[in-house]
């Protein structure tokens, strides 16, 4: 009793001063007075107290901004030093509804929230964790460290893949440019300006930028990996593999580039899953895992691929994956696997025949009738194909049809070439004859 009048006794000494200081507007002396108390109940491990007078001092009439700010950053060092769980959250509480509205302390504020949160996840509440993070729009944040905001952002998206909300995780994404990540950071900062704002220093826990930039698109993946978009899952683990560090420890790359490989096979064919086949097998790092260059070279040649033989091949190395970094392919991974072997098979055989019939074109896939007509059918859909069936012939054609201008352009062509060398062949005739002086009769 006696030390909780001692302590309510210098805390109303020092409000006094407080209050003299404040109405002399004494910057200096009204952070000292606040900072004082704040110390005095600290001390005493009186955290309900320190949480009523954090309140009651951001609450004075013409309370000055420094004094605010002050207080809130010094009781901000005390979150970890609080007895438990519920101490904490009432501290963390306080100060959130001090800084709450308030421009000067929303750095405060939003580490404020990113500690709250991290408690409520590690009590299972993760949604309400996220709905926390979500609160804070740290984009805004002008005074804030690039590195911090981003990694804030990350956290928020985290989140959101954790309680499987994908929309908000692909809208939250957003606010990240991949751009940000291949900023020169040797660069020496410019002094800022009179007037501009001061950027604050990130905290020691915050990853560097390359970190981060790994953490961006490991959680990009966890996303892609929701719809299977194997293409955005093969440009994702492209970017991790271009990280340096990754790039020069072989025990990190390989199982990037492993990945790499079974994503491109994986993905439909289209100009950029070509594009970044063949600037893959470019790769000289590949000549260190020389089964998917072979896996891939399949894919670049224009022969039918045997489903059979290739699964026999690779079988173990496909159930591998499960071991390296990045986990399993997916429950659908092999199923699609044969789908883009099919694909494949199909295309070629549309390299090389104008028209076949539909029993030839399944035997040359090794399937049915009716699927080889299914697959074809799904691949003119998509437009990946320009195909028409004859069903009551069973004959396929892969030519397009030509509308009348297409025809009348493809005469005007030929007859331009049949004159061309009509007109060539007289020059040559010309010249012979002038040559050995030989003269023609009519």
């Amino acid at each position: 009793m006696e030390v909780a009048g001692d302590l309510e006794a210098k805390i109303e000494s020092l409000l006094n001063v407080e209050k003299k200081m404040r109405l002399d507007n004494d910057v200096a002396g009204t952070k000292k007075a606040v900072t004082d108390i704040l110390q005095l109940c600290y001390e005493a491990k009186a955290w309900k107290t320190l949480n009523d007078q954090i309140v009651l001092l951001s609450k004075r009439r013409g309370q000055l901004k420094q004094a605010v700010t002050a207080m809130v950053q010094q009781a901000m060092q005390y979150i970890d030093e609080t007895p438990d769980v519920e101490s904490k959250v009432e501290l963390i509480k306080a100060l959130n509804s001090v800084s709450a509205g308030k421009i000067y302390v929303e750095i405060e504020r939003a580490r404020l929230i990113k500690k709250l949160a991290k408690i409520k996840e590690e009590q299972g509440q993760i949604a309400e964790a996220a709905d926390l993070m979500q609160e804070i729009a740290v984009e805004t944040f002008g005074a804030m460290a690039k590195t911090e905001k981003i990694a804030f952002i990350l956290e928020q998206v985290r989140l959101c893949l954790d309680r499987q909300d994908y929309v908000r995780a692909q809208i939250l994404s957003r606010k990240i440019s991949p751009r940000v990540f291949d900023a020169d950071t040797s660069k020496e900062k410019k002094k800022p300006k009179e007037g501009d704002n001061v950027v604050e220093e990130a905290p020691a826990d915050i990853p560097s930028l390359m970190e981060l930039k790994r953490i961006y698109y490991e959680l990009m993946i966890r996303f892609y990996s929701h719809s299977n978009d194997y293409l955005e899952i093969c440009r994702c683990y492209k970017s991790i593999y271009e990280i340096p560090s990754v790039k020069e420890d072989p025990t990190q790359w390989i199982p990037v580039l492993r990945k790499i490989c079974w994503y491109l096979v994986l993905s439909p064919h289209d100009p950029m899953q070509s594009s970044l086949l063949n600037s893959t097998l470019e790769d000289k790092n590949l000549s260190e895992i020389s089964h998917f260059r072979l896996l891939l070279k399949q894919l670049v040649t224009m022969e039918v691929i045997q489903w059979t033989a290739l699964w026999n091949t690779f079988n173990k190395e496909f159930d591998n994956e499960k071991n390296m970094l990045g986990g399993s392919l997916g429950d659908k991974a092999a199923e699609d696997l044969r789908q883009r072997v099919i694909e494949h098979n199909i295309l070629v055989v549309s390299k090389y025949y104008s028209r076949i019939t539909l029993k030839r074109l399944a035997q040359l896939l090794c399937l049915s009738v009716q699927e080889a007509e299914k697959h074809l059918s799904d691949m003119v859909v998509s437009k990946a194909l320009v195909a028409k069936i004859d069903r009551p012939m069973g004959i396929v054609c892969f030519q397009a049809a030509k509308d009348s201008n297409d025809i009348l352009n493809s005469w005007s062509l030929n007859l331009e070439k049949l004159l061309d060398l009509v007109e060539k062949s007289c020059h040559q005739i010309h010249k012979e004859t002038m040559v050995h002086k030989v003269a023609l009769k009519v």
